[in-house]
């Protein structure tokens, strides 16, 4: 026996054969059987009698898988109502106003997200930038002599 059949475990399977494979288990037969009537892994049967016990459903679980958000819609609108309030909030005093346990980027991007900005903007006049140098810089080549030895 090959074990060919076997490598469709690294796709998602479709709706409608989950419920075939679940319906032919509860009519007869056993896991293996199922499994091999199918062309599925013994694992994919096992998982998903699995999951239908505990959960009830059958479908992939892709949506809860990855890292869940640590700034969520109700920390948008505390965020949007602090800010209405005191808009000069910097970004450390708007987490610590909302209680978030997560970096100052993170923040900086929620902001982003629901289209707020922290950035502080003065009444006065703006200030120019003077140039820095005289001229410009050469071609490499320097004026001094090759020795910086003062005697």
């Amino acid at each position: 026996m090959t074990l060919g059949w076997q490598i469709s475990f690294m796709r998602t399977i479709s709706l409608d054969l989950r419920e075939r494979i679940l319906a032919s288990y509860d009519r007869e037969g056993t896991r293996e059987e199922i499994a091999q009537r199918f062309r599925v892994s013994l694992g994919m049967v096992k998982k998903l009698l699995q999951q239908r016990r505990r959960t009830g459903e059958i479908g992939p679980g892709h949506h809860r898988s990855g890292r869940k958000p640590r700034i969520l819609p109700a920390h948008h609108r505390q965020m949007r109502t602090l800010l209405g309030q005191k808009p000069d909030l910097t970004l450390i005093e708007l987490r610590a106003a909302v209680g978030l346990d997560c970096t100052l980027p993170a923040v900086h991007y929620a902001l982003q997200k629901i289209g707020l900005t922290y950035k502080k903007r003065h009444s006065g006049l703006v200030s120019r930038t003077g140039r820095t140098s005289q001229k410009r810089a050469g071609s490499g080549g320097d004026a001094r002599p090759a020795s910086t030895r003062l005697d």
